[in-house]
Formats: structure tokens, sequence, C-alpha cells
């Protein structure tokens, strides 16, 4: 078994935000060696823990993401239950625009948070940013590659795409709204019902669990969550895990009580074929996305399959 990289990770980054509800704090994971490393933004999703749902969630992943050569940015978005915000803003309790605003404001501010943290100025790859989310962080991702929805109070349409990001993966992401959604997800959170994948057009990796039913917030089943495949243009790749949930074996956190498919070989996956796959958009011809897809396909019991378009 090989020795892993070691990795810095440090947090909270704390950038100050006057016309946000709080000050902006962000979790940065990096290799303790190398430079140009390409740039991972991270959304939380929005599960019922206090916190993984925020810069101290998702540690499996951004680990051996950190580990592999990327530098993780996690920001707490205004969502998360460590906030405990009062209820009275119009976004809440989802925050589902600022979310993705908190992104662009960590790029355009990158130069402060180079400074800020130790052993990290110039080591970023700003020409190769990807962004990565899971659920409710899978909808922030997918707006920053181009999805769009119309405000339900305001009735415009919502643009948040964002150009310096040039690829994606989306874990377990919502998928289109409509009547593919339940009544409840209708009532409270509209804005999932104009959920529009035709104008996401940067290269992503989306990947579903098909036994990942989602019955709170679709009535579509599994397949709801492969929407942002099958309804996007442009280059995209779909993983489907066999019998993963919407944990995916567990990503959001070690041993947590939410994951109901506890699965370390799968998490373990999930974490290498989202790196490789971000290593062949930002490093054509690197072998590792397809030495990975084999490795998952081939054998008696493969742990899921690929599609590509």
């Amino acid at each position: 078994m090989s020795t892993p990289n070691p990795v810095l990770s440090i947090a909270p980054v704390v950038l100050p935000t006057p016309d946000r509800a709080v000050d902006l704090r962000l979790r940065i994971s990096v290799p303790m060696t190398g430079s140009e490393l390409p740039v991972i933004l991270l959304s939380h999703g929005q599960g019922y823990s206090n916190h993984l749902s925020s810069l101290d969630g998702y540690a499996p992943l951004v680990n051996s993401w950190a580990a592999q050569g990327f530098a993780v940015i996690q920001p707490t978005h205004l969502s998360s239950r460590t906030l405990n915000l009062e209820p009275g803003d119009p976004e809440a309790p989802m925050y589902h625009r600022s979310r993705a605003e908190d992104m662009v404001r960590v790029l355009d501010r990158l130069d402060e948070i180079e400074t800020s943290v130790p052993h990290l100025r110039g080591r970023l790859d700003r020409g190769k940013i990807a962004v990565a989310g899971h659920s409710m962080g899978g909808h922030t991702a997918s707006l920053l590659l181009g999805a769009r929805y119309t405000d339900p109070v305001s009735g415009a349409e919502v643009d948040l795409a964002e150009p310096r990001i040039s690829a994606g993966v989306l874990l377990a992401a919502p998928g289109r709204g409509g009547d593919a959604l339940t009544e409840f997800v209708t009532e409270n959170y509209p804005f999932f019902l104009s959920t529009d994948f035709s104008t996401m057009t940067t290269p992503a990796l989306v990947v579903a669990g098909d036994k990942d039913a989602s019955t709170h917030l679709t009535v579509n089943g599994p397949e709801w969550h492969a929407d942002p495949y099958f309804l996007s243009p442009g280059r995209k790749t779909l993983l489907t895990l066999f019998d993963a949930e919407h944990g995916l074996g567990g990503i959001s956190g070690y041993d947590v009580a939410e994951t109901t498919d506890e699965n370390p070989e799968r998490v373990a996956a999930v974490a290498r074929l989202t790196s490789a796959y971000l290593r062949s958009e930002f490093f054509p011809g690197d072998p590792a996305w397809r030495q990975a897809c084999d490795e998952l396909t081939s054998g008696p019991d493969p742990l899921g399959r690929i599609d590509v378009k």
C-alpha cells in the first residue's frame, strides 16, 4: 500500500464580507508540497447533521483530492446549520443564489486568500478551476456551470454561470423541476421548479447512485439525479454507482449517522474517479481517468458504469 501524500488543511480562513449576513468562512486544503495546483471549489449539501453542511464536512473527499495535488476551498454557506441564521431573509433557508455567489467571491479574492494562508502564496493555478458539490451543493455547482432558474419572487431568469470555472463534478445533484418534484419541494423550495439545464455547457462529471430515490425531493426515483447529464448540452460524463444511495457510500464525512449506504470502498472510488476526471480535463492525455474507469467497470463485481456524450 502506497504512503498517502501529507495534506495541509487550515480553517477558518475568514473573508470580511460586510454585504453578507456573516463573514465568509473557508477551509483550505492543499498538499504539503507542489505548485501550479488546480483548484476545486466544494459546495456542501444540506443534511440534518450540524457540521457536515459547513467547511468541516466532506473530509473523505477533501483529503483525497488534496493528497492528489488539488487545492480544495470549502466555504460555509449561509444555509449551514452551524450558523443558525434568522429565517427572515427571502432566500432562507437554502440561500440558493447566495451559495453560488459565495464561490464567485472566493475567485474574486484569491489574492487575499493566498496571502492569509501559510504556504499557499503562488501555488494556485488560476487557469484550472473546477466546482464540485453534493446534493444541494450540486445545485450550486450546476448554476456555476451554466444551469439557470427563474427567481420565484421577481420572475427574472437567474444566470450565475462563472467563466473562470472550466469543469465540474455534480454528486447526487438535484434534477429537473416541474412535475418531477414532490409536493413538499414545490411548496417550500419553489426555486427548484424552473431548473433549466439546457444552458449548462461547461464539461462536467455527473455522479449518481442507482438506489438514490430521494423520495423527499422527487417522484422520479434515482433517475432524477442523472438529469444534469441527459438534459444538458456539451461534453458530459455520467458515473452511475451500483447500490449507492444519497451519501454515495459516505462522502460527507467519516462514520456519519446520516449515511445510509456506508461503504468505504465506494467512497474511495468516488474520490479517485472524480480526481481522475478533473485531471483529464485539466491535463489532456493524463491516463488516470482511463485507468480508473477500466478498474471500476472490470471484474465480476463492478462498482458502477460510465456513460459519455
